[in-house]
C-alpha cells in the first residue's frame, strides 16, 4: 500500500517532479533525462498505470484521495496529500483537475518491432507525424490514431512528446493506447516501411495528388499515411520518398486543415 503523505512546504525536494510545469522547454528536457512524464486528472492517470507504465509519486488535493483510493493502494509510490494553493505554486498553474502522477518512462521500441508487434491482418495501417511541433495537434492526432483503428505511430526525430503532460492530457491519455516510436533517420526510414509491403501515401497538395477518396478505393493491404508540419506540411525530401501524394479535398476556398483534422479525415476515410 502506498504512503500517503501531507506536504506543507512547496520547496520540499520530494516534489521535484512537479516542479515548473508550465515551462515547456525545460520540461521538454527534464523529463526525458530524468526518465519521467507526468499524468493529470483521473482518467490519464488511471489510463497510464493501465498500459503498464510504474508509478513514481501521486500529488493530490485532498478531494482526490477517495476517488482514487484503488490506485492510491495499488500503486508502490508515495503520495503527497497537499492544497490546491501549493500544489499551484509548485508547479506553476492552478491544477484544475486536483491530481497528478509522475510516471516512469520506458525505453522506446525499434520502429521495425513495432511494425513486428502492431495488430497485423487486412488493412493494417500505420501514421507517419514529421516535426510535428505542437504538442496540443500531436495529442490530438494520437487520439484520433486510437479512435479510428490506426494500429502504430510513427515520429520524426523533430516531433513533440507524445508524453510531455499537454499532449497526453489532449489525448485523453490515447498515448497510452497506440503503440509508437521515433524513427533515427528521416525520410530514409520510408525504406523500412517500403520493406515491411506498406504503401506509403504523403498528404499534400501536389498537382499529381490523388484524392483520399481514390486512395482508399484502391484498398492497400498495409498502408502507411504521413503528415507533416502544421506550416509547411510534408518536406520535399519526404514527398520524394512517398510513394503516392494524397489530397483532401476541399470547398469554399479553403486549401488545407489543421493537421490534427486532416489525420482524422485520412485516417476515417481510409478505414476497412
Amino acid at each position: 500500500m502506498a504512503e500517503l503523505i501531507t506536504v506543507d512546504d512547496p520547496d520540499d525536494p520530494r516534489l521535484h517532479d512537479y516542479t515548473g510545469l508550465t515551462d515547456v522547454e525545460l520540461r521538454r528536457r527534464r523529463e526525458p533525462a530524468e526518465g519521467l512524464f507526468i499524468a493529470e486528472g483521473e482518467k490519464v492517470i488511471r489510463r497510464a498505470t493501465e498500459a503498464g507504465y510504474a508509478m513514481r509519486s501521486m500529488l493530490l488535493s485532498a478531494k482526490w484521495v477517495g476517488p482514487l483510493r484503488d490506485v492510491i493502494d495499488a500503486a508502490q509510490a508515495p503520495v503527497y496529500e497537499v492544497t490546491p494553493d501549493l500544489a499551484e505554486r509548485v508547479t506553476g498553474y492552478h491544477v484544475h483537475r486536483g491530481a497528478l502522477a509522475s510516471m516512469r518512462r520506458e525505453p522506446l521500441p525499434e520502429p521495425a518491432e513495432v511494425l513486428r508487434t502492431a495488430r497485423s491482418g487486412e488493412g493494417q495501417r500505420v501514421a507517419l507525424f514529421e516535426d510535428i511541433v505542437d504538442h496540443a495537434n500531436l495529442g490530438a492526432a494520437f487520439r484520433n490514431a486510437a479512435a479510428l483503428g490506426v494500429d502504430a505511430v510513427f515520429l520524426t526525430p523533430r516531433c513533440a512528446d507524445p508524453l510531455y503532460r499537454r499532449s497526453v492530457k489532449v489525448s485523453m491519455g490515447a498515448v497510452f493506447q497506440v503503440p509508437w516510436t521515433r524513427l533515427a533517420s528521416w525520410p530514409q526510414d520510408v525504406e523500412l516501411f517500403r520493406r515491411h509491403g506498406f504503401v506509403t501515401a504523403a498528404l499534400c497538395l501536389g498537382e499529381k495528388s490523388i484524392t483520399v477518396d481514390e486512395l482508399a478505393a484502391r484498398r492497400y493491404e498495409k498502408l502507411a499515411l504521413m503528415l507533416g508540419t502544421e506550416g509547411d506540411g510534408l518536406s520535399d525530401a519526404a514527398l520524394r520518398a512517398a510513394d503516392e501524394w494524397v489530397r483532401i479535398p476541399m470547398a469554399a476556398g479553403v486549401d488545407s486543415l489543421n493537421v490534427a483534422a486532416a489525420s482524422a479525415v485520412a485516417f476515417y476515410t481510409t478505414r476497412l
